[in-house]
């Protein structure tokens, strides 16, 4: 510590700065309070000189008539009001003829006693004194100090008349008058104000060296450390230095001045090493092999590059380290370069250190000394070892794609991506189409689509990657409904479309016959409902038949206007009847999808007249909840219409489920329709009051065959076929059931104007 004491300028300057400060405090506090001291001392001595003379005054009277009771009364009394320690008088002989102390009195003391000695000192005896000659100070056995001032007591005239009690005319003192004062007091008030000063001194040195010491580390230790790390890293070849001294002095300029030197510097260095390494650099670094090698082939200087790829050995020849002969190579063009002077080419191949094969284009180039001579020639190799391993890459990858091509189980097709015109193709277009590989090359890929269908084709497959459920027609004339996929691809001479066929016509024929059969399911469960439908409009007829053939039978007149009510009467309810049938037989019926633009609100509204009369007979309410004016949307109305009339029997069915529970008996049962246009969508919703999906499968019962349902109650397909029928449309459905209260079914269609 002490080492690195001596070695720190900060920690020198806190010590001689402290210890200027504590001698100056020090000195400062020494006078101080000798002065204060000096001053105190004075002032008790001048008041006890005072009380000696108003002592002598008030005893004068008494004195002078003899009265020696009175003058031992105002004795006692003075030394009790003024604490004093003793009051005495004595006489020429040294006797204490008066005392605040009874037990003193008559007393004698000796001559040369320390009140007594200073007059007594002399032969005769002094008669007047100074008063710091007249005052003394002393200690008592305890050790309390004591401040004593003797006076003398000076003859007068009156002394020496009959008056008085009689003194010889010829003695100047008759006596002396000794006043001693404690100073126990005044010594602990001194005491106290020394040690007062001491602290604050004390307090003072710390806290200004603390300031001191606190200046000095920030202003002048922390920025000399940031100098010298930073002139340490200068010296250690960091010459971008980043000083920041915040301080506008010697050494905030010094700071600054090291920044610069350390900058001009970096700049100087940096120039010295591009020079320096610039040859280096580009003859290490050139990415190519480069060997200088003199009339016998001996490799006098070689790149990194090189050495890295052959280890060659000091004093090998070129042909050594390239190829690992002994003897030069048939075909050098170092040689030719030192025929002629001039560059030469070739390409080689050898191997590498690690044994592997490489091949490199060689360029020869010769180096002359000042007179022109060919002393070397230098070598450059540039390795083409990656360019012919990708070569073979290529080859191999060609043959892989052309056998993944041709193996594809579905059609692929590359057209010219201006004319369509179709330039190859693979042979699962002989499977699917019917068609040869060679035979199709000179057709055009919009041959393969209707007439009536290839209007607007051409820039579709032009801009499109995806067009699904195209019609094609095979060689032997057969329909075909495919997906196709299309992506630009490079090709020989230009781009080209990739398009992939994907056949879908069988997909499409089972999923017909599954929505038909779900049609038919539906059908089924409405039976009944139907049924009552149709008994409605039958007992009307019935009813008016009857009429007739009873008034016919008893040959009685039926009045014109009976009988034209009557007939309106039957018949509407056989239009109504026959709408029914017409409206299931529509249903029923098999059709092909044809997206047209449709209104949800009549959608709905039609799947509500199969089924309004099932869910009256069933007590079940339906609340309408339809916006007006909805816009329109592109569906398949008849498909549309299967969705809404699965979705209204399932809510049926679930509704009737709660309502058999006796635990929710006082429920309502209801259904509600409810059609929103949001944010270019349709939104429809159909709610019910059943007892909603459980959070495990409401993720799953949109799979296919996924039912809730007891067997035999349902095919589980309902469901999965309205999600297919929906995507269609482009549009998205999903069921929530909010704590288990009912479920909703949201689907949701963009406009017409947006698809």
């Amino acid at each position: 510590m002490l080492k690195s004491l001596k070695k720190s300028l900060v920690s020198k300057l806190i010590v001689l700065v402290g210890l200027i400060l504590l001698v100056c405090l020090s000195g400062w506090a020494f006078f101080s309070i000798n002065y204060q001291k000096r001053k105190v001392m004075d002032s008790i001595i001048s008041d006890a000189a005072s009380l000696t003379n108003t002592i002598k005054l008030g005893t004068h009277y008494a004195m002078m008539h003899n009265l020696r009771d009175d003058i031992t009364s105002i004795i006692k009394k003075i030394a009790r009001e003024r604490n004093l320690k003793s009051l005495r008088i004595y006489n020429k002989a040294a006797e204490i003829k008066y005392s605040n102390l009874s037990a003193e009195v008559d007393q004698a003391t000796n001559i040369e006693a320390e009140a007594c000695y200073n007059c007594h000192q002399s032969d005769p005896p002094q008669t007047h004194l100074s008063l710091p000659e007249r005052t003394r100070i002393f200690s008592t056995p305890v050790g309390s100090r004591m401040l004593g001032i003797i006076s003398p007591i000076y003859s007068e005239p009156g002394c020496a008349s009959k008056v008085c009690h009689v003194h010889p005319e010829g003695k100047k003192v008759l006596g002396a008058l000794d006043v001693v004062v404690s100073l126990a007091g005044v010594d602990r008030e001194f005491a106290r104000w020394q040690n007062l000063m001491i602290g604050y001194g004390t307090f003072v040195f710390l806290i200004i060296a603390g300031i001191i010491s606190v200046f000095l580390h920030r202003f002048v230790r922390r920025p000399i450390n940031e100098v010298i790390a930073e002139t340490n890293s200068i010296a250690n070849g960091h010459y971008t230095t980043n000083l920041a001294i915040d301080q506008d002095d010697e050494i905030g300029r010094l700071s600054s001045a090291i920044n610069k030197m350390g900058t001009k510097i970096g700049d100087q260095q940096k120039e010295l090493n591009r020079q320096r390494n610039e040859y280096q650099r580009l003859f290490e670094l050139v990415p190519c092999f480069i060997t200088v090698q003199d009339r016998n082939y001996k490799l006098l200087q070689y790149n990194r590059d090189f050495f890295e790829k052959f280890n060659p050995k000091p004093g090998d020849h070129c042909y050594h380290a390239y190829k690992g002969r002994e003897l030069k190579c048939e075909i050098c063009p170092v040689e030719k370069t030192f025929e002629d002077g001039l560059p030469h080419y070739s390409e080689e191949k050898g191997l590498k250190k690690d044994g592997t094969p490489t091949h490199w284009i060689v360029k020869t180039s010769p180096i002359e000394n000042e007179h022109g001579e060919i002393i070397a020639a230098m070598e450059m190799s540039v390795d083409i070892t990656e360019r012919k391993m990708l070569e073979e890459e290529l080859k191999k990858s060609e043959k892989k794609y052309y056998a993944i091509f041709d193996n594809i189980p579905n059609p692929v097709f590359v057209l010219d991506k201006e004319t369509l015109e179709i330039l190859d193709c693979n042979h699962s277009v002989k499977a699917v189409y019917g068609y040869d590989k060679e035979d199709i090359f000179s057709m055009s890929f919009l041959d393969f689509f209707k007439d009536s269908d290839r209007e607007g084709l051409a820039a579709l497959i032009k801009t499109s990657t995806v067009i699904n459920r195209g019609r094609h027609i095979s060689k032997d004339g057969r329909n075909l409904f495919v997906n196709l996929r299309i992506s630009p691809s490079e090709y020989p001479g230009g781009t080209a479309l990739l398009v992939t066929a994907s056949d879908i016509t069988k997909r499409l024929e089972t999923e017909q016959q599954l929505i038909q059969a779900s049609k038919m399911a539906t059908l089924g469960e409405m039976a009944t409902g139907v049924a009552h439908e149709l008994n409605q409009p039958l007992s009307v007829i019935k009813t008016a038949s009857r009429f007739f053939m009873k008034k016919l039978q008893k040959q009685e007149k039926i009045k014109d206007d009976i009988f034209l009510t009557m007939a309106s009467e039957i018949d509407s309810y056989v239009d109504r009847a026959a709408k029914i049938i017409n409206h299931m037989r529509q249903f029923g019926r098999k059709s092909d999808i044809v997206l047209e633009k449709v209104q949800v609100n009549d959608v709905l509204k039609a799947a509500m007249e199969i089924l309004g009369q099932q869910l009256k007979v069933r007590g079940i309410k339906v609340v309408w909840n339809l916006e007006d004016d909805l816009p329109l949307i592109m569906a398949d109305s008849d498909r549309l219409e299967q969705v809404f009339i699965n979705l209204l029997v399932n809510a049926r069915d679930a509704v009737d489920e709660k309502w058999q529970s006796k635990v929710v008996a006082n429920d309502s049962k209801q259904i509600t329709l409810k059609t929103r246009s949001r944010d270019h969508e349709i939104v429809v919703k159909i709610s019910d009051t059943g007892p909603g999906i459980e959070d495990e499968i409401i993720d799953r019962i949109f799979e296919p065959f996924f039912t809730t349902k007891k067997v035999g109650q349902g095919t589980g397909l309902g469901l999965s076929i309205s999600y297919g029928i929906i995507h269609e449309c482009k549009g998205r459905i999903k069921a929530v059931s909010p704590d288990r209260d009912g479920a909703t079914f949201i689907m949701k269609f963009p406009t017409a104007d947006d698809t």
